[in-house]
């Protein structure tokens, strides 16, 4: 759709410093959006810069941070913003007895709380504005649990209840709030992760050291993956739906796995289910 069909011009997207942020940001300018950029690292401004975006840090797990980048923004946009990525977020892997109770609060604190604290500071923009949307990037481990993505899941479960809760009561305000549930994409997540993992999980003193093993070979090698590995075009496409549609959906899951496992949850008793993931 030609988004000068469309109200929404101005839009701020977290995590754009790779993967589905990137391209986001890109694709969207493409279209014709005023993008707002925003990065956790500070060092990830200037490439985005050096490309002629309006960017700025904004580190979810910094309150101060996303005070000063949602200002910044404001006081470039003339205080408007038709749309917001809901899209920085990071995967804690390890064993759940194996996490400590930092290590949970620092998953929750990028991946809910930031989330929380940006969406309400940016809903009272949108109010006074008649309107907007909001899309959060969640995952199928948003609806579904796999063993050793226990914080990443517990968050993602999170910001699924807190999002459906949020629609509900934003309903008639002109806000739409809508999710978007991919599975596995090409992006530097397994990276991230990999990183998160080492500064947090004792892997040789675990009893899960076996199954660690293979999990540190998974997440260093980015070339490896699922053979329902898609680019991060497939979620761009369900985010231009999302933010140009007249009658977006409430959420828009992509991969296979995700489509499949949305149908098996609805479909099979819940021990059965668990037969499928604990192999998976």
């Amino acid at each position: 759709m030609d988004p000068s069909s469309t109200i929404a011009k101005n839009i701020l997207l977290t995590g754009c410093s790779s993967g589905i942020g990137r391209l986001a940001a890109v694709t969207l300018r493409e279209r014709g959006w005023r993008v707002f950029a925003t990065v956790r690292r500070e060092r990830d401004v200037a490439p985005l810069r050096e490309i002629g975006f309006e960017a700025c840090r904004l580190d979810l797990a910094d309150s101060d941070s996303i005070r000063e980048a949602l200002d910044w923004v404001l006081d470039r946009s003339g205080g408007r913003l038709d749309a917001l990525f809901n899209n920085g977020a990071y995967g804690q892997p390890g064993a759940l007895e194996d996490l400590s109770r930092e290590a949970l609060r620092e998953q929750f604190e990028v991946n809910l709380f930031g989330t929380h604290e940006l969406t309400r500071r940016v809903i009272p923009v949108m109010r006074a504005a008649g309107g907007g949307r909001i899309i959060q990037n969640s995952s199928v481990l948003g609806f579904v649990a796999l063993k050793y993505r226990g914080a990443y899941i517990a968050s993602k479960f999170a910001l699924e209840g807190w999002t459906d809760t949020l629609r509900l009561e934003l309903a008639g305000s002109g806000i739409r709030v809508i999710l978007i549930e991919p599975g596995p994409i090409a992006t530097r997540f397994r990276a991230n992760g990999l990183a998160a993992f080492q500064r947090h999980i004792d892997a040789q003193g675990s009893i899960h050291r076996e199954a660690y093993r293979q999990e540190v070979a998974r997440l260093g090698n980015e070339t490896s993956g699922t053979p329902f590995t898609l680019p991060p075009e497939a979620v761009v496409r369900r985010l231009i739906h999302a933010l140009e549609s007249p009658r977006p959906r409430l959420r828009y899951r992509v991969t296979t796995p995700t489509r499949m496992f949305a149908i098996l949850k609805r479909l099979l008793p819940a021990a059965w289910l668990d037969a499928i993931l604990v192999r998976v």
